[in-house]
């Protein structure tokens, strides 16, 4: 996709004015303001990550939880900057596709790229598909087995997506809102348990016994890596450029203010579930918040506190299905998926072949394993995908375009290119099942981009 020196704003056939990045046939809805586009941003990185998975980082290193979310919450912000500075630059629905191959326009490389966010998000949607299915709901229920629930629970947000953007972006402010009221509840039982004088303040400063020298250093990483897993998200919205209106100057300040409420939620969060709960009772509950509530000092009813952790991995599950939905469809435009893939539902005016496509993937993901290997997973697609976008940023500053856009500081994406390749490699201490699972989903991404090459050949 090389630079055509197209204005960036042209007209359509009937006269209506285009928007940078919007194509020919059936464009999406522009439905998404800044308001609603800051609280999908945080809607989309608050969720699963920080209700799942904080006992498995507890795990990795001991009461210094609160460490990993500082460090992670540093390695997204060098890495939102980029993704700001380039959704201002190119504001389509391709995401990171779309940046690797204007950087580097390596068709191969671009498609790996966009298969690795394709599978990110299904398997971030499988491991909240899990979550909701697993200890939270057992709270009320456990009659249906819950890899069924789990599939009827994609089935149903498959659904809600079919009916319009619109329909899926406000049920994501509603449940956004129920998330970060459980979150601050977690925050109101540590305010008062440190009025009270209760908890434990020494456990914040110690790590994994035994961890010395290079062991607490990888102890530290790996934590980090899978604690990363609950910062992933922000870089779902870029794949809303086209529903969002300005998104030029939308973007800069819904990423950042998402990011910054998030990070410092996170890292209160980790405090407070170190300072009232061991961080070996952390490990072994898969629903690690509800042992902060059971212990803190105030009568908050552990049931209701359930309902709202059902709700936030409904709210990562919805998102990262439509993420995946909109990468189809902006990949089928730019002719790197095939067509079908970019097929509109007239009157809704959805990605109706994307949504299902990603949606049976998912289905089929939900089985592969449990919540912390597919939310690792997640993340270690992500950081080498981070890797390739920061360093894409910098060759692009040579693709100058005719609008002004938001430019990141150049030592932040070579810092960020950095941290995410430390965080994605053998020092993070990853299990090996991890590597194997994003192994066998690349080969699997290798053997469709040969088919679909022999595809595009025989169609000349």
């Amino acid at each position: 996709m090389p630079n055509t020196g197209r204005s960036p704003c042209v007209h359509s056939r009937n006269g209506r004015r285009r928007r940078p990045g919007e194509e020919g046939g059936t464009p999406l809805r522009r439905a998404i303001g800044p308001r609603l586009l800051i609280l999908f941003v945080i809607g989309d990185i608050l969720g699963t990550g920080i209700y799942a998975t904080t006992g498995q980082v507890a795990g990795k290193v001991g009461g210094a939880l609160w460490l990993p979310f500082v460090i992670g919450f540093v390695v997204a912000i060098l890495t939102a900057a980029s993704y700001v500075e380039l959704v201002g630059k190119y504001p389509k629905a391709a995401g990171a596709a779309l940046y690797t191959q204007k950087a580097f326009e390596i068709p191969f490389l671009t498609f790996i790229v966009a298969f690795m966010v394709m599978c990110s998000g299904l398997s971030s949607a499988s491991a909240a598909a899990r979550a909701f299915s697993g200890d939270y709901l057992a709270e009320f229920t456990d009659v249906l087995p819950p890899t069924l629930v789990a599939i009827l629970f994609v089935l149903a947000l498959a659904a809600l997506n079919l009916r319009g953007v619109s329909e899926s972006v406000k049920t994501n402010v509603v449940l956004t809102l129920v998330e970060l009221t459980g979150l601050l509840v977690i925050l109101a039982i540590g305010a008062w348990a440190v009025l009270s004088g209760d908890g434990e303040p020494s456990r914040l400063g110690e790590f994994q016994a035994g961890d010395t020298g290079y062991a607490l250093v990888t102890s530290v990483l790996g934590a980090t890596a899978l604690g990363f897993f609950a910062f992933v998200g922000f870089e779902d919205s870029v794949n809303m450029a086209e529903e969002t209106k300005d998104p030029v100057r939308t973007f800069p300040r819904a990423i950042f203010i998402g990011v910054a409420v998030t990070g410092t939620v996170y890292v209160l969060v980790a405090l407070v579930s170190s300072l009232l709960v061991d961080h070996r009772v952390l490990k072994d509950s898969s629903g690690p918040l509800l042992e902060v509530v059971k212990a803190g000092g105030l009568d908050f009813p552990p049931k209701l506190f359930a309902l709202i952790a059902l709700f936030a991995v409904t709210n990562s599950a919805l998102i990262n299905i439509m993420m995946a939905s909109r990468l189809c469809y902006g990949m089928a435009n730019e002719r790197i998926l095939p067509r079908a893939l970019g097929r509109v539902l007239p009157r809704r005016r959805t990605p109706v072949v994307g949504i299902v496509f990603v949606s049976l993937l998912a289905i089929g993901l939900v089985s592969t394993g449990e919540i912390a290997g597919l939310g690792d997973t997640t993340a270690f697609l992500l950081l080498c995908v981070f890797a390739v976008v920061n360093i894409a940023v910098l060759v692009l500053r040579r693709d100058r375009v005719e609008h002004a856009h938001f430019r990141t500081p150049t030592a932040l994406p070579v810092l960020g290119a950095v941290t995410s390749l430390v965080l994605a490699s053998p020092l993070a201490d990853r299990p090996a099942h991890v590597y194997i699972r994003a192994g066998v989903l690349l080969a699997v991404g290798i053997g469709l981009w040969a088919v679909n090459k022999l595809v595009m050949r025989a169609r000349g």
